[in-house]
């Protein structure tokens, strides 16, 4: 027989500075039972920014004349228009586990197995045919 031993683990997303992430509410006005969309909300950060030593607020200035930013690019690879994607969520971590698991010592003698899933990253480590390890890593936003 195989034992498997599975983990759950509930990642809460950020956005990133400058942008508020807002749950769409059903018709009734209350928030869905299942997974949402997520739009992705420019704020005004002209106050804090001049506080914190940034010229720029990403509402009020045009994109050509901000500063290249790596959260702004990771946004865009994950939103369509102003909503967040899930499946683009889920295929980006998948990436960043795969990268991460070959540098790992144990990436030698166990074997990790990306598993379908659209709305939530799964994965399998198999250390021999009787051991296996299921991880699912679910995303929410706060």
């Amino acid at each position: 027989t195989t034992n498997c031993i599975g983990y759950r683990l509930f990642v809460f997303l950020r956005p990133p500075p400058g942008h508020s992430f807002s749950n769409e509410l059903d018709t009734t006005g209350q928030l869905p039972a299942r997974p949402s969309r997520v739009h992705v909300v420019l704020e005004c950060i002209c106050s804090s920014g001049r506080l914190l030593g940034h010229s720029a607020c990403f509402l009020h200035h045009p994109n050509d004349k901000l500063p290249r930013d790596q959260s702004l690019l990771l946004l865009r690879t994950l939103c369509t228009q102003s909503y967040l994607e899930w499946e683009k969520v889920t295929r980006w971590v998948q990436q960043l586990v795969r990268s991460a698991w070959l540098l790992l010592p144990e990436s030698h003698h166990c074997q990790l197995t990306v598993l379908p899933s659209s709305h939530s990253c799964k994965f399998q480590l198999t250390s021999t045919p009787q051991m296996n390890m299921c991880t699912e890593i679910l995303f929410a936003v706060e």
